[in-house]
């Protein structure tokens, strides 16, 4: 059964409190024990605030950051920047033009995204994809089922289903199946 969870808790698990105190802990070199005996706490409650069992109030977080030397802010400021995109394999959309064409499903919603993840796969014997129209590529590529043959300044490699390549170029680069088989890909590039 799952245990529901109160609206402030939801509304604080992004701050990870009990995270911070803990890292905080840690990097002092404190044990709970040291740690309640400095601010009158009991090693219980200490515990249930790092594994978030527990809220901390206002008081008792104040009379933690005395010890660390930390204001309330430490534990009550938004991240920079966070995200996390997850497309489940029902939505994943797949793009082609016709039976011989490269097919394209991406994997996340690359709008305001720096990166883009995509699923491509070539069709066996296929002509070569430019993989840097812009004339300069970056990103990785991880090579999911059969042979892929990159082109890139006149050098040619051909990698095995397991192998990856992490490209930063500014040669003009092509891409496609090495063999009579399809090739999948796994390419995370600039959005």
């Amino acid at each position: 059964m799952a245990k529901t969870i109160s609206y402030a808790q939801w509304s604080l698990e992004p701050y990870c409190i009990g995270l911070k105190l803990r890292s905080l802990r840690t990097r002092k070199r404190m044990t709970l024990s040291r740690l309640a005996a400095e601010t009158g706490l009991s090693t219980a409650l200490l515990s249930k605030l790092e594994t978030d069992r527990m809220i901390p109030t206002l008081p008792t977080l104040a009379t933690i950051c005395r010890v660390y030397g930390v204001g309330l802010s430490h534990f009550f400021t938004e991240p920079a920047r966070h995200t996390l995109s997850i497309t489940r394999k029902a939505h994943l959309q797949a793009s082609a033009r016709g039976p011989e064409s490269v097919k394209v499903t991406p994997l996340n919603d690359a709008d305001g995204a720096r990166l883009r993840a995509q699923m491509i796969e070539f069709p066996p014997g296929g002509s070569s994809v430019a993989m840097n129209a812009s004339g300069e590529a970056n990103g990785l590529v991880y090579v999911l089922e059969g042979k892929l043959r990159l082109d890139a300044g006149g050098m040619h490699e051909v990698l095995d289903a397991g192998d990856c390549a992490c490209v930063e170029s500014e040669m003009p680069l092509a891409w496609s199946a090495a063999d009579k088989r399809r090739c999948r890909v796994l390419a995370v590039l600039p959005a």
